[in-house]
Protein backbone atom coordinates (compact mmCIF):
# COMPACT_ATOMS: atom_id res chain seq x y z
CA UNK A 1 0.00 0.00 0.00
CA UNK A 2 1.18 3.86 -0.41
CA UNK A 3 2.63 5.27 2.49
CA UNK A 4 0.17 8.63 1.66
CA UNK A 5 -3.00 6.64 0.69
CA UNK A 6 -2.88 4.21 3.99
CA UNK A 7 -4.43 7.48 5.80
CA UNK A 8 -7.86 7.64 6.62
CA UNK A 9 -10.28 8.33 3.28
CA UNK A 10 -11.41 11.81 5.25
CA UNK A 11 -8.11 12.88 5.55
CA UNK A 12 -7.16 12.32 1.97
CA UNK A 13 -9.94 13.37 0.62
CA UNK A 14 -9.60 17.17 2.80
CA UNK A 15 -5.96 17.43 1.67
CA UNK A 16 -6.70 17.11 -2.35
CA UNK A 17 -9.59 19.40 -1.32
CA UNK A 18 -7.17 22.07 0.35
CA UNK A 19 -3.88 21.71 -2.59
CA UNK A 20 -6.49 21.59 -5.75
CA UNK A 21 -8.42 24.29 -4.06
CA UNK A 22 -5.67 27.18 -3.47
CA UNK A 23 -4.13 26.15 -6.49
CA UNK A 24 -7.15 26.65 -9.02
CA UNK A 25 -7.38 30.21 -7.15
CA UNK A 26 -3.74 31.37 -7.03
CA UNK A 27 -2.95 33.59 -9.18
CA UNK A 28 0.87 34.25 -7.52
CA UNK A 29 3.70 32.43 -9.89
CA UNK A 30 5.72 30.89 -6.65
CA UNK A 31 2.43 28.92 -5.58
CA UNK A 32 1.50 28.14 -8.87
CA UNK A 33 5.26 26.32 -9.85
CA UNK A 34 5.15 24.85 -6.14
CA UNK A 35 2.21 23.61 -6.80
CA UNK A 36 3.01 21.72 -10.08
CA UNK A 37 6.38 20.93 -8.74
CA UNK A 38 4.91 19.33 -5.92
CA UNK A 39 2.57 17.61 -8.21
CA UNK A 40 5.17 16.03 -10.47
CA UNK A 41 7.26 14.62 -7.49
CA UNK A 42 3.81 12.57 -6.09
CA UNK A 43 2.94 11.82 -9.53
CA UNK A 44 6.22 10.34 -9.80
CA UNK A 45 6.39 7.99 -6.83
CA UNK A 46 2.32 6.99 -7.91
CA UNK A 47 3.10 5.60 -11.69
CA UNK A 48 4.91 3.09 -13.42
CA UNK A 49 8.43 4.13 -14.54
CA UNK A 50 7.08 2.36 -18.09
CA UNK A 51 4.45 4.94 -17.82
CA UNK A 52 6.94 7.99 -17.90
CA UNK A 53 7.28 8.34 -21.37
CA UNK A 54 3.54 8.70 -22.40
CA UNK A 55 3.12 10.94 -19.80
CA UNK A 56 5.61 13.49 -21.01
CA UNK A 57 4.89 13.08 -24.55
CA UNK A 58 1.30 14.12 -23.42
CA UNK A 59 1.69 16.71 -21.06
CA UNK A 60 4.74 18.90 -22.96
CA UNK A 61 3.40 19.48 -26.00
CA UNK A 62 -0.41 20.27 -24.25
CA UNK A 63 2.02 22.44 -22.01
CA UNK A 64 3.67 24.62 -25.21
CA UNK A 65 0.02 24.57 -26.94
CA UNK A 66 -1.86 26.58 -23.80
CA UNK A 67 1.29 28.79 -23.37
CA UNK A 68 1.93 29.48 -26.37
CA UNK A 69 -1.99 29.60 -27.45
CA UNK A 70 -2.69 32.70 -25.00
CA UNK A 71 -0.53 35.65 -26.38
CA UNK A 72 -1.92 34.19 -29.89
CA UNK A 73 -5.35 35.35 -29.03
CA UNK A 74 -5.22 37.94 -25.83
CA UNK A 75 -3.32 41.17 -26.84
CA UNK A 76 -3.58 42.53 -23.33
CA UNK A 77 -0.06 43.97 -21.96
CA UNK A 78 1.98 47.62 -22.53
CA UNK A 79 4.98 45.83 -23.68
CA UNK A 80 4.73 44.47 -26.96
CA UNK A 81 7.46 41.79 -28.58
CA UNK A 82 6.56 42.18 -31.94
CA UNK A 83 3.64 42.00 -34.26
CA UNK A 84 1.57 39.06 -35.88
CA UNK A 85 -0.46 39.55 -38.79
CA UNK A 86 -1.02 43.52 -37.43
CA UNK A 87 -1.48 42.15 -34.03
CA UNK A 88 0.45 42.60 -30.86
CA UNK A 89 2.22 39.73 -29.01
CA UNK A 90 2.74 41.34 -25.24
CA UNK A 91 5.31 40.24 -22.85
CA UNK A 92 2.68 40.16 -20.08
CA UNK A 93 0.15 38.25 -22.07
CA UNK A 94 3.14 35.49 -23.23
CA UNK A 95 4.29 35.34 -19.42
CA UNK A 96 0.58 34.47 -18.18
CA UNK A 97 0.19 31.92 -21.00
CA UNK A 98 3.27 30.33 -19.34
CA UNK A 99 1.89 30.03 -16.18
CA UNK A 100 -1.52 29.70 -17.23
CA UNK A 101 -0.25 25.92 -18.29
CA UNK A 102 1.24 26.09 -15.43
CA UNK A 103 -2.15 26.25 -13.85
CA UNK A 104 -3.42 23.60 -16.14
CA UNK A 105 -1.11 20.93 -16.36
CA UNK A 106 -0.50 20.88 -12.54
CA UNK A 107 -4.55 20.61 -11.70
CA UNK A 108 -3.87 17.71 -14.50
CA UNK A 109 -1.04 16.30 -11.90
CA UNK A 110 -3.11 16.29 -8.60
CA UNK A 111 -6.26 14.99 -10.38
CA UNK A 112 -4.13 12.30 -11.26
CA UNK A 113 -3.10 11.66 -8.13
CA UNK A 114 -6.17 11.97 -6.59
CA UNK A 115 -7.22 8.90 -8.83
CA UNK A 116 -4.66 7.14 -7.56
CA UNK A 117 -4.81 7.56 -3.93
CA UNK A 118 -8.79 7.97 -3.74
CA UNK A 119 -9.77 4.77 -4.91
CA UNK A 120 -13.73 3.58 -5.30
CA UNK A 121 -13.76 2.01 -1.73
CA UNK A 122 -12.52 4.88 -0.15
CA UNK A 123 -15.22 7.36 -1.93
CA UNK A 124 -17.96 4.81 -0.95
CA UNK A 125 -16.88 4.76 2.60
CA UNK A 126 -17.07 8.79 3.01
CA UNK A 127 -20.41 9.01 0.75
CA UNK A 128 -21.89 5.59 0.44
CA UNK A 129 -24.56 6.01 3.68
CA UNK A 130 -25.07 9.65 2.82
CA UNK A 131 -25.47 9.86 -1.10
CA UNK A 132 -25.37 6.42 -2.11
CA UNK A 133 -26.84 6.81 -5.46
CA UNK A 134 -24.40 10.39 -5.85
CA UNK A 135 -21.54 8.43 -4.51
CA UNK A 136 -21.69 5.04 -6.43
CA UNK A 137 -22.08 7.16 -10.02
CA UNK A 138 -19.26 9.44 -9.18
CA UNK A 139 -16.71 6.46 -8.16
CA UNK A 140 -18.06 4.46 -11.50
CA UNK A 141 -17.44 7.60 -13.39
CA UNK A 142 -14.30 8.61 -11.73
CA UNK A 143 -13.29 4.46 -12.94
CA UNK A 144 -14.70 5.02 -16.31
CA UNK A 145 -11.48 7.27 -18.07
CA UNK A 146 -8.64 5.00 -17.10
CA UNK A 147 -10.68 2.05 -17.57
CA UNK A 148 -11.33 2.92 -20.88
CA UNK A 149 -8.00 4.24 -21.57
CA UNK A 150 -6.77 0.18 -20.40
CA UNK A 151 -9.47 -0.82 -22.63
CA UNK A 152 -7.80 1.10 -25.77
CA UNK A 153 -4.22 -0.42 -25.30
CA UNK A 154 -5.83 -4.15 -24.87
CA UNK A 155 -7.97 -4.01 -27.87
CA UNK A 156 -4.89 -2.23 -30.15
CA UNK A 157 -2.78 -4.92 -28.80
CA UNK A 158 -4.99 -7.97 -29.82
CA UNK A 159 -5.30 -6.04 -33.32
CA UNK A 160 -1.80 -5.85 -33.83
CA UNK A 161 -1.40 -9.31 -32.97
CA UNK A 162 -4.06 -10.61 -35.26
CA UNK A 163 -2.34 -8.25 -38.04
CA UNK A 164 -5.46 -6.11 -38.46
CA UNK A 165 -3.75 -2.72 -37.24
CA UNK A 166 -2.13 -0.94 -40.50
CA UNK A 167 0.39 1.86 -39.77
CA UNK A 168 1.17 1.92 -43.38
CA UNK A 169 -0.90 5.47 -43.90
CA UNK A 170 -2.04 8.31 -42.13
CA UNK A 171 -5.44 7.53 -43.30
CA UNK A 172 -4.98 3.74 -42.59
CA UNK A 173 -4.24 4.72 -38.79
CA UNK A 174 -7.13 6.70 -38.42
CA UNK A 175 -9.46 4.42 -39.36
CA UNK A 176 -7.66 1.82 -37.53
CA UNK A 177 -8.31 4.02 -34.30
CA UNK A 178 -11.78 4.37 -35.11
CA UNK A 179 -12.54 0.98 -35.22
CA UNK A 180 -10.82 0.05 -31.82
CA UNK A 181 -12.67 3.47 -30.12
CA UNK A 182 -15.96 1.93 -31.85
CA UNK A 183 -15.05 -1.81 -30.31
CA UNK A 184 -13.90 -0.34 -27.00
CA UNK A 185 -17.41 1.92 -26.56
CA UNK A 186 -19.31 -1.15 -27.74
CA UNK A 187 -17.45 -3.25 -24.46
CA UNK A 188 -18.00 -0.60 -22.32
CA UNK A 189 -22.11 -0.73 -23.08
CA UNK A 190 -22.22 -4.56 -22.51
CA UNK A 191 -20.02 -4.03 -19.29
CA UNK A 192 -22.85 -1.22 -17.98
CA UNK A 193 -26.02 -3.19 -18.83
CA UNK A 194 -23.98 -6.93 -16.85
CA UNK A 195 -23.46 -4.24 -14.13
CA UNK A 196 -26.82 -3.12 -13.99
CA UNK A 197 -27.94 -6.76 -13.96
CA UNK A 198 -25.89 -7.60 -11.64
CA UNK A 199 -27.06 -5.12 -9.39
CA UNK A 200 -30.45 -5.38 -10.07
CA UNK A 201 -30.33 -9.25 -9.51
CA UNK A 202 -28.72 -8.36 -5.76
CA UNK A 203 -31.63 -6.30 -4.46
CA UNK A 204 -29.80 -2.83 -4.68
CA UNK A 205 -31.52 -0.18 -3.68
CA UNK A 206 -34.53 -2.60 -2.28
CA UNK A 207 -33.53 -2.31 1.14
CA UNK A 208 -31.08 -0.43 3.50
CA UNK A 209 -27.40 -1.14 2.51
CA UNK A 210 -24.91 -2.14 4.77
CA UNK A 211 -21.01 -2.23 4.37
CA UNK A 212 -18.19 -3.23 6.10
CA UNK A 213 -14.53 -1.03 6.43
CA UNK A 214 -11.34 -1.41 7.61
CA UNK A 215 -11.07 2.13 7.98
CA UNK A 216 -10.13 3.16 11.23
CA UNK A 217 -9.45 7.26 12.08
CA UNK A 218 -6.16 7.05 14.27
CA UNK A 219 -4.16 9.40 16.46
CA UNK A 220 -1.88 9.72 13.52
CA UNK A 221 -4.90 10.68 10.82
CA UNK A 222 -5.93 13.46 13.50
CA UNK A 223 -2.70 15.02 13.45
CA UNK A 224 -2.20 14.78 9.70
CA UNK A 225 -5.69 16.10 9.46
CA UNK A 226 -4.76 18.63 11.65
CA UNK A 227 -1.37 19.84 9.89
CA UNK A 228 -3.35 20.12 6.84
CA UNK A 229 -6.04 22.73 7.89
CA UNK A 230 -3.07 24.67 9.96
CA UNK A 231 -1.46 24.94 6.60
CA UNK A 232 -4.70 25.24 4.15
CA UNK A 233 -5.70 27.90 6.93
CA UNK A 234 -2.05 29.62 7.06
CA UNK A 235 -2.03 29.98 3.16
CA UNK A 236 -5.69 31.58 3.02
CA UNK A 237 -4.76 33.85 5.42
CA UNK A 238 -2.23 35.35 3.32
CA UNK A 239 -4.63 35.40 -0.09
CA UNK A 240 -7.26 36.54 1.65
CA UNK A 241 -5.58 39.68 2.89
CA UNK A 242 -4.21 40.25 -0.80
CA UNK A 243 -0.16 39.78 0.10
CA UNK A 244 0.16 36.92 -2.09
CA UNK A 245 -1.82 39.46 -4.46
CA UNK A 246 0.15 38.91 -8.08
CA UNK A 247 -0.96 41.01 -11.55
CA UNK A 248 -0.12 40.21 -15.36
CA UNK A 249 -2.27 42.89 -16.93
CA UNK A 250 -1.48 45.96 -17.58
CA UNK A 251 2.42 45.24 -16.38
CA UNK A 252 3.65 41.81 -14.78
CA UNK A 253 3.65 43.25 -11.19
CA UNK A 254 6.44 42.52 -7.90
CA UNK A 255 6.58 39.51 -5.93
CA UNK A 256 5.28 40.30 -2.35
CA UNK A 257 7.90 39.40 0.47
CA UNK A 258 5.90 40.49 3.31
CA UNK A 259 5.78 38.55 6.31
CA UNK A 260 2.15 37.30 5.60
CA UNK A 261 3.12 36.39 2.23
CA UNK A 262 6.32 34.40 3.03
CA UNK A 263 4.34 32.56 5.40
CA UNK A 264 1.81 32.18 2.96
CA UNK A 265 4.65 30.42 0.14
CA UNK A 266 5.82 28.42 2.92
CA UNK A 267 3.20 26.92 3.91
CA UNK A 268 1.89 26.22 0.69
CA UNK A 269 4.99 24.74 -0.05
CA UNK A 270 5.14 22.73 2.99
CA UNK A 271 1.73 21.91 1.46
CA UNK A 272 2.08 20.63 -1.07
CA UNK A 273 5.28 18.63 -0.65
CA UNK A 274 3.76 16.77 2.57
CA UNK A 275 3.01 13.73 0.39
CA UNK A 276 6.15 13.32 -1.60
CA UNK A 277 7.89 13.44 1.96
CA UNK A 278 5.63 11.18 3.19
CA UNK A 279 6.00 8.42 0.29
CA UNK A 280 9.96 9.02 0.46
CA UNK A 281 9.55 8.23 4.14
CA UNK A 282 7.58 5.29 3.79
CA UNK A 283 9.96 3.96 1.19
CA UNK A 284 13.11 4.32 3.46
CA UNK A 285 11.13 2.71 6.09
CA UNK A 286 10.46 -0.59 4.02
CA UNK A 287 14.24 -1.09 2.37
CA UNK A 288 15.66 -0.94 6.41
CA UNK A 289 12.79 -3.46 7.28
CA UNK A 290 13.98 -5.15 4.43
CA UNK A 291 17.53 -4.93 4.91
CA UNK A 292 17.01 -6.30 8.78
CA UNK A 293 15.21 -9.42 7.39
Amino acid sequence: MKAFGSFHPAVLLTYFVAIIGIFMFASNPVMRVTALLGGILFCLLLQKKREIPGNLGFYIPLFLLVAVTNPLFSHAGVTPLFFLNGNPVTLEASVYGVFLAVTVIGVMMWCKCYSEIMTGDKFLYLFGSIVPKLSLTLSMAFRFLPLFVRRMKTVTTARRGLGLYSQRGFVDRIKGTGQVFLSVISWSLENAMETSMSMRARAYGKAKRTSFSLFRFTMRDGVMIFVTLLLFALTVTGMASGATDFFFYPRIGELSLSPLAVTAYSSFAILAFLPFVIEVRGALLWRYYISRI
